[in-house]
């Protein structure tokens, strides 16, 4: 089995420990998340890391990822680098490694720094952390300037933001970021980015839209009326693949 690797040269260090992640992965237990992918917090040279673990892909997508276009590992990897020199937080990538077998993709890892937080986004829209309406105009603005550095997370879902409480001001930072498109971003176009936050209060999605407006200088009731419309159509789709689902099994 062959594989490749990249590595931060700020951690040329970790060199040993990124060719021998298979083991160091296999023999720690705390997972944090685990579902198509898992990751764990591992401490490496004294420094906490969160490497995550990339199922291997489908037949079609290990010739995709090998000859066609990048896989999720390397994608997190570069996407990561080009987040921090726009100025938006994400953890800082260390390297990755990608493992080949019969000359096709097969597992593949992503090492970042773990960086701590308070709560995620999931935890404001559940109205489970104080100040949630105060929370939810500073991620609006957070959300616009992103868009003007023309960041645009595909995933830009519940789970996918952290948040650090710092003062009275809160710190946004995003993960899962293989899924990421650096591109244009006018008008009311990025409020389509906020139609997976489904939220229980339909209010806060208004004043998600609202405060986004406000920044962006657009008209406030055809940003709520895009805004929620958006989420609605993602809505039927899910709740459409959830009921075929449940007639094939």
């Amino acid at each position: 089995m062959s594989h490749k690797h990249e590595i931060n040269t700020k951690y040329n260090f970790f060199l040993n420990d990124l060719l021998d992640i298979k083991k160091i992965f296999l023999s720690s237990n705390n997972t944090i998340h685990k579902a198509r992918n898992e990751l764990k917090i591992v401490e490496l040279d004294s420094i906490k890391c969160v490497i995550k673990s990339f199922k291997i892909p489908h037949i079609i997508n290990r010739f995709a990822y090998t000859f066609l276009r990048d896989g999720k590992a390397k994608k997190s990897y570069h996407n990561a680098s080009r987040l921090i020199k726009l100025g938006v937080s994400t953890p800082e990538p260390i390297g990755i490694i990608e493992f080949f077998n019969y000359g096709l993709l097969s597992n593949s890892y992503f090492i970042s720094s773990y960086e701590p937080y308070d709560f995620t986004i999931r935890e404001v829209f559940h109205h489970k952390v104080d100040n949630h309406k105060e929370i939810l105009k500073q991620f609006a603005k957070f959300t616009y300037e992103i868009h003007k550095k023309g960041v645009w997370h595909v995933d830009y879902s519940l789970g996918n933001i952290l948040i650090t409480k710092m003062d009275n001001i809160y710190k946004f930072s995003l993960v899962d970021i293989n899924r990421m498109e650096f591109k244009s971003i006018e008008g009311y176009e990025g409020l389509k980015n906020l139609n997976k936050f489904w939220a229980k209060d339909k209010n806060d999605l208004i004043l998600l839209a609202k405060e986004y407006a406000i920044a962006a200088n657009l008209n406030e009731d055809k940003a709520i009326e895009i805004a929620l419309n958006e989420a609605k159509i993602l809505e039927i789709k899910v709740n459409f693949k959830r009921k075929i689902k449940g007639k094939q099994s």
